[in-house]
């Protein structure tokens, strides 16, 4: 089994952070790597940034004038990542996660915060082992069938995590 080192930063005030999303995250890159099963120890990071701060990365790095919910800035290619030469593990890659954006996708969608933060970590992690939706619509069907997947082994899966909403009567 390998190590997995996840290197977690809050950048960000607008969002407070739920107890136990620094652990979920690291669950989630964990569980791409066994499931993708990747068997050299790896180091990722991972930042919460604001609605202003992943406007300004989409726009540097992809030339696109808006915010996002997630950006993935993998360090490796084709399967051969750098390596941490101190600790002899491989460097995936960068995930950065706007919460402002998880906040209002997980209301949309009707699921927990914490739901939606696992699903947009584990999406950032296949971008890191070479996944790209963008590249045509059958990677993106095989993305999304491994992200439903990995979520499902973590027991976060779509069925089991949406919130209900509970009637009152007065």
């Amino acid at each position: 089994m390998s190590k997995v080192k996840v290197f977690i930063t809050n950048n960000q005030t607008e969002v407070k952070i739920p107890v136990g999303i620094r652990m979920l995250v690291r669950r989630c890159c964990h569980a791409v790597g066994e499931y993708e099963k990747f068997t050299d120890d790896f180091e990722v990071s991972v930042s919460f940034v604001n609605d202003k701060q992943i406007h300004e990365l989409n726009l540097q790095h992809r030339g696109i004038d808006r915010s996002t919910d997630v950006l993935s800035f993998p360090l490796g290619e084709n399967g051969v990542y750098d390596i941490n030469y101190e600790t002899g593990a491989a460097v995936l890659g960068d995930i950065v996660i706007s919460l402002e954006t998880a906040c209002r996708q997980a209301q949309i969608y009707g699921h927990s915060l914490e739901r939606e933060v696992g699903f947009l970590t584990v999406h950032s992690m296949l971008h890191l082992f070479g996944y790209d939706h963008e590249e045509s619509s059958l990677q993106e069907r095989i993305m999304r069938e491994k992200e439903e997947a990995i979520l499902a082994n973590l027991g976060i899966s779509r069925d089991e995590t949406f919130v209900e909403e509970h009637e009152h009567k007065d």
